[in-house]
């Protein structure tokens, strides 16, 4: 009876992985198990749309799937440079998140650091006059566009006041109907130079032009916010971010010290 009682309660404890092995379709030879399915239908239940969501709009959903995917097998769309491309970058992500999923979750940013940060890298209000350049601007390009932005900025010596009326009139911006007010940006979304221009800077204080991928730009702050105006959170994850890059940048340089690695620049 004891032997018998173990193998029933063995077969017990087996029925539920026997049941997510269940198949609940076959597309061409192809199963889709009970656990595929649960697992999609659980996911859709989540987003709300225009479709009613119910178990057999899920299991065509799945059907589609695989009739799509065996397609783009069989017609070789897999092995396409843009498919291969994409499945690249999947990997690529997918490859780092896995290494450093627990160093990640390891981050933790503090009060300290944040009003620390934010002493160094405060929150302005700009407005800017814009000469824009394209990506790969020729010689003759760049040198026009500073010239201009050097008038601009010699009449701004003598009439700041004036920022407003000539961003208005010359600026290559859509905010320049606004007299080239950009409003409060945290660091992250200016420009690295258009940033370093200002930084440490008091309002009112005008630069001279400043070069970024978008062209010349002559930048004016308009106004700062304190450490209590700000949002707290969004430098925090700012903070986030920065530390998450520090762990990416050292896990890559660990990966090149054990690879072969050749470069050649000198023809480009």
């Amino acid at each position: 009876m004891k032997t018998i009682s173990i193998v029933v309660l063995a077969a017990m404890m087996a029925l539920p992985a026997i049941a997510q092995d269940q198949v609940v379709a076959t597309v061409n030879g192809k199963n889709i198990t009970k656990k595929q399915f649960e697992e999609y239908h659980l996911q859709n239940l989540k987003f709300v749309g225009t479709r009613k969501i119910t178990k057999e709009v899920s299991l065509r959903d799945l059907v589609n799937r695989e009739l799509a995917i065996q397609k783009a097998k069989k017609t070789g769309l897999d092995k396409s440079p843009d498919v291969v491309a994409k499945q690249e970058e999947i990997l690529f992500h997918a490859q780092v998140s896995k290494d450093l999923e627990n160093e990640f979750k390891k981050i933790n940013v503090t009060d300290e650091e944040l009003k620390k940060y934010y002493d160094e890298n405060q929150e302005y209000r700009t407005a800017h006059i814009l000469y824009r350049l394209r990506a790969e601007p020729t010689p003759e390009e760049v040198k026009a566009a500073l010239e201009q932005s050097m008038e601009i900025s010699a009449a701004l010596k003598k009439n700041p006041d004036d920022f407003a009326k000539l961003a208005n009139k010359y600026s290559q911006t859509t905010a320049a109907p606004i007299g080239g007010d950009l409003g409060f940006q945290p660091p992250t979304r200016l420009a690295p130079e258009y940033f370093e221009a200002i930084k440490g800077k008091k309002v009112g204080f005008i630069s001279e032009p400043v070069r970024t991928q978008m062209g010349y730009h002559i930048i004016r702050i308009l106004g700062v916010k304190s450490f209590d105006q700000i949002d707290k959170n969004l430098y925090k994850k700012i903070i986030y971010d920065k530390k998450r890059d520090a762990l990416i940048e050292n896990y890559f340089e660990g990966l090149e010290k054990g690879a072969n690695i050749k470069t050649n620049l000198n023809n480009f």
